[in-house]
């Protein structure tokens, strides 16, 4: 009679923190998506440093277009657009839009070797603690953000992209007053 008290105890301990557990798994997730950040939202801002250890903030953008790009070097999808990400900073970098790339999770040295295979020149930013992607609630990469010169995200792109939308979504949060009239 007493080994079979002990053996319910047990059995009702061992059943309340497996319910336990589940809940907290649970509160988790669905907590999780409340801070992801959409279309006509205000972007977050954020303080990151660079491969060369300058510290970036996006709200000292504000005026310009920030194209916001998040990947790491594993992604293929991310690899594949870098070049076309390059040639159009080359175009708009001078026209009220600039890149932001922010790599997620990974080691300057692993960072610094891509960046320099793929002959990146714009701001390459490390979140190495991973608290961009919570502050703007993101899953799989690569993702972009295309950032207004009011600081309103203007979309969220959850895919690869070709160097022809690159252009387009460049287009799209470049300022009127850097606009060009012949294009």
């Amino acid at each position: 009679m007493k080994n079979r008290r002990k053996r319910l105890i047990m059995r009702i301990s061992i059943l309340s923190v497996f319910a336990l557990l589940i809940g907290f798994v649970l509160y988790q997730n669905f907590t999780k998506n409340s801070g992801v950040v959409n279309a006509g939202d205000m972007a977050p801002d954020f303080k990151l440093e660079t491969l060369d250890g300058e510290t970036i903030q996006l709200s000292d953008y504000r005026g310009q277009g920030v194209f916001l790009n998040v990947w790491a070097t594993y992604c293929k999808p991310c690899e594949k657009e870098m070049p076309f990400i390059e040639n159009q900073y080359q175009i708009f970098k001078d026209k009220g839009v600039q890149v932001l790339s922010v790599d997620v999770g990974e080691s300057a040295v692993t960072v610094q070797a891509f960046v320099d295979r793929k002959g990146m020149t714009f701001p390459v930013l490390m979140d190495y603690g991973e608290e961009l992607l919570d502050a703007y609630g993101i899953g799989p990469i690569p993702v972009t953000f295309l950032i207004d010169e009011n600081g309103r995200v203007v979309d969220r792109i959850t895919a690869g992209m070709t160097e022809k939308e690159i252009h387009g979504y460049m287009k799209r949060i470049q300022p009127d007053d850097w606009k060009e009239s012949d294009d």
